[in-house]
Order: structure tokens, then sequence, then C-alpha cells
């Protein structure tokens, strides 16, 4: 058995805020209250509206659930971090957070690969899509999606816990991400390093490589179409989907990926803020904005809510 020395994580957050603190409370409230408001809109709207009731929007919900739980593992204590100049948490809640943040993260990827499919036989195979997209299919490609995510991260986090943390117990940062924590341990990281490398593969690369591939088959259908009209139809069906891709990876890249010798402390925070926080509110943003259904189904409970009061 090893033994930690470390049982408690001094998470800094941001130093040196002093006045400003209050104002970046209040604006970071005010986001995480908007993104809460328009997650839950969109999840009650394909739930009460019967034109939303198609595969496409029945993902987006399960994104729409995703963000909600992505924030939500690390907002509110953010706001502790933030109102207190920073926060003390036990390493078993540390790791704790970490696995729940990466479960929502892995899910999420997942979830777009697998819209991305749903895409990729709508426009290119367009007349087996509903025998394909059955609502049983559906539900087992979510129950799938969940099931896998939650394995591989369950396993990266007994492997963290398994290591031995001792010396240093301060995270310069307002959330226990990856990097940080393992900052943390003494001991041989191999293993949880090759655990990473599996994971990587399994909820980043095979999702990303999935994406793609459906992209290349979806821009080769859709130019091949003669009609105009129908080609931006058609083009308009996954430009959203393709746009909150390109948010959320962009996203991910920057902070995990990118080189990070040139970033600064203040930087990494910034963009990890945009993930947690900013990329859950614009994705349900961008998927509705343009979509003619959705301010249908909105309309509709307007009207329906002003009669009834």
């Amino acid at each position: 058995m090893h033994k930690n020395n470390i049982t408690i994580v001094v998470l800094l957050g941001f130093q040196g805020l002093h006045n400003f603190k209050i104002v970046l409370f209040l604006m970071l409230l005010i986001i995480y209250g908007l993104m809460l408001l328009v997650n839950v809109t969109i999840i009650s709207l394909v739930s009460l509206s019967k034109n939303l009731h198609s595969p496409m929007y029945f993902f987006i919900t399960q994104v729409s659930i995703c963000d909600i739980l992505l924030s939500t593992y690390i907002v509110p204590n953010m706001f502790f971090i933030i109102l207190n100049d920073g926060g003390t948490i036990s390493l078993q809640n540390c790791i704790a957070q970490f696995l729940m943040f990466a479960d929502a993260e892995a899910t999420e990827c997942i979830l777009l690969a697998v819209m991305s499919y749903d895409r990729y036989l709508a426009i290119c195979r367009p007349f087996h899509y509903s025998t394909i997209m059955s609502p049983t299919f559906c539900l087992k490609l979510i129950i799938f999606t969940w099931l896998l995510s939650f394995v591989m991260t369950i396993s990266e986090a007994i492997a963290t816990s398994n290591l031995t943390f001792c010396g240093n117990n301060v995270i310069d940062h307002f959330f226990c991400d990856f990097a940080p924590l393992l900052g943390l341990a003494c001991s041989n990281a191999i293993i949880v390093h090759s655990q990473t490398f599996l994971f990587c593969i399994v909820v980043l690369i095979c999702p990303f490589l999935t994406i793609a591939v459906s992209y290349i088959y979806i821009v080769y259908t859709i130019v091949r179409i003669p009609s105009i009209t129908r080609r931006k139809k058609a083009f308009s069906t996954c430009s959203s989907h393709l746009t909150v891709v390109c948010l959320f990876y962009g996203a991910l890249i920057s902070v995990y990926v990118a080189p990070t010798e040139g970033h600064s402390i203040t930087t990494n925070k910034v963009l990890a803020l945009l993930y947690t926080v900013m990329t859950p509110l614009l994705n349900p943003v961008i998927y509705s904005l343009r979509n003619q259904d959705f301010k249908e189904a909105f309309r509709k409970w307007r009207n329906q809510f002003n009669q009834n009061n």
C-alpha cells in the first residue's frame, strides 16, 4: 500500500485580482446562469415539441446535458475560489473532480462523432436514414457513448489514485486538471501515461477521425448536388454541428495539444475558462440560432405560455 503525504490540495485560482474579483465573479455567474438557461431550454423544447422528435435533436439534448455537467463540475467551486483568493480540496475530491470533468469531455467527444455519422446518413444515404437511425438504435448509441466514456475515465482515475502524492500540494489553477494533478505525484506515472495515451485514442482521436471521414463524404455528396438550393439546404443541416466541432476541438487542442511553453499560467487559465464556461454556453446558441425548427418550437411554446397566463 502506498502512503500519501498529501491529503489536502490547495487551488490558487486567480491570484492578484484584488477589487476585480467581484467583477469576474459576477461576469462568470451571469455566463453560467445563461448557460444553464439556454441548455435547459434546448432540452425542454426537444422534449415537448413533436417536430423536434428526431435523432439529430435527441443527440443535441445529450450535448446540452454534457455541457451542463461539464460546467457544474467546475464552476460553483471556482466561484468560491475567486471570492476567497484560493481554496482547498481533499486529494480524493480533487481526483473525483478530474474524473467527472474528463467523463463529460469524453462523452461530448464521442457524441460529436455520433452526430457526424447521423449527418452522414441524412445527406449521403437519405433513403436508408429512417431505417438505420431508429429510436432503438439511437438509444443504444447514447447508452454506449455514456458507458464507454465512463469506463475509460474511471480506469484513468483508478490509475491516478494508485500514485503516491507527496511534497508540494499547491495547484496554480482553479480546478483539478490532469497535468497539474499529476504534477503532485512523486511515484512513477508510466501506467497513468499509458492509459492516458489509450484514453486519447479511444475518446479523442477515433471520434475526430470519424468526424473527418464523415465530412469528407458529406462534402463530396453535397458538391455533386446539381441544384444550388438543395446544396445550400444540405450544407445548412450540418453547418451548426461543424461549427461546434471546430469550437470544441479548437479549445481542446489549444489547451492540451498545442505547445504550452510560451503560454503564461494566466493564459492557460483563460483558455481553460473557454472550454469550461464559454463553450457550453455557445454550443446551444450555435445549434438554435439558425435553426428554423428550434425557432418555431420556441415561438409555439411562448404563445402557449402567454395564453395560459
